[in-house]
């Protein structure tokens, strides 16, 4: 177990002293421990050099492994010897990350800690993030807005979508649905039709991830949207259609302040960030 969890950690954190902070040992062990489990399967599993490590494609074949036999060991602790939590989880969540991502999470979650109760509210990045500052909620995952907004657990792609039914790509202006105004989607999509020169028109605004896939389903626009949220009937545009790429979302788990005393919502955080960060060192490397 302690050497998956090395290995874990390093892909994780992205380097052998981030591991090392991890997992509460010295960066020399940390390296002895993946050498032990490399001798033990028979394969290299990190390639490492003094200043980055990739993961080789048989560390990526045992990484989905070792999470789950992580996961397991964790729910067995918990099973014979952890603390029952109790109490109440206020949690944020956008629309498009709802179904794919936090589905799992809280499908691991109830069964451990039925004395929990979440309370859970759907709304755009823009709107959790001072809410989560203001301690009316106590966690949420979000697309953050800076560098040290929270915990980062992956970063999610963007995408141009359109209806195959209309090729509304080929017009100029190219007519867009876009978020609210501080929405980083909106951002985002605007600053690359700037950066490659391409003419638009907002036709359509709304908050609403359903709103979205509405204007593009009719043939009113296109839209950028996040890659987990695209519906697959839905036609993903790209440098053919003439439009560029655009920037991913930085997603991240953000906690307030005054959460910090619960126990329930340590539990969830927790669950949170070792479900969802999959392979960031080697993403973010």
């Amino acid at each position: 177990m302690d050497w998956l969890k090395c290995f874990v950690a390093v892909v994780d954190t992205g380097s052998l002293s981030g591991a090392a902070g991890e997992v509460h040992r010295s960066q020399s062990a940390v390296s002895m421990q993946l050498k032990k489990l490399e001798a033990a399967v028979g394969h290299r599993l990190l390639e490492r050099d003094s200043r980055s490590q990739q993961i080789t494609p048989e560390g990526q074949r045992l990484l989905g492994y070792a999470r789950r036999i992580l996961d397991l060991h964790s729910e067995a602790q918990w099973a014979l010897h952890g603390e029952e939590l109790k109490g109440n989880v206020r949690l944020g969540v956008p629309d498009d990350y709802a179904a794919k991502y936090l589905t799992p999470v809280l499908r691991r979650f109830a069964p451990r800690h039925s004395g929990v109760e979440i309370i859970l509210s759907c709304e755009q990045s823009t709107a959790l993030i001072p809410r989560v500052a203001a301690g009316e909620l106590d966690l949420a995952l979000i697309s953050r807005d800076h560098a040290r907004r929270g915990s980062l657990l992956f970063h999610e792609p963007m995408v141009w979508v359109g209806s195959e039914h209309f090729e509304l790509w080929r017009r100029d202006p190219l007519p867009i649905a876009v978020y609210e105004e501080a929405s980083l989607a909106r951002r985002g999509a605007l600053h690359a039709l700037a950066q490659q020169g391409r003419q638009h028109r907002v036709v359509y605004n709304s908050s609403s991830l359903a709103g979205q896939i509405a204007a593009v389903e009719s043939g009113l626009a296109v839209a950028a949207l996040t890659q987990c949220s695209a519906p697959p009937h839905l036609q993903v545009l790209g440098s053919k259609h003439g439009l560029g790429p655009l920037a991913p979302m930085e997603v991240a788990v953000y906690r307030s302040k005054e959460s910090r005393r619960s126990k329930a919502v340590d539990g969830l955080y927790k669950l949170l960030v070792n479900t969802l960060r999959q392979g960031l060192g080697t993403a973010a490397g």
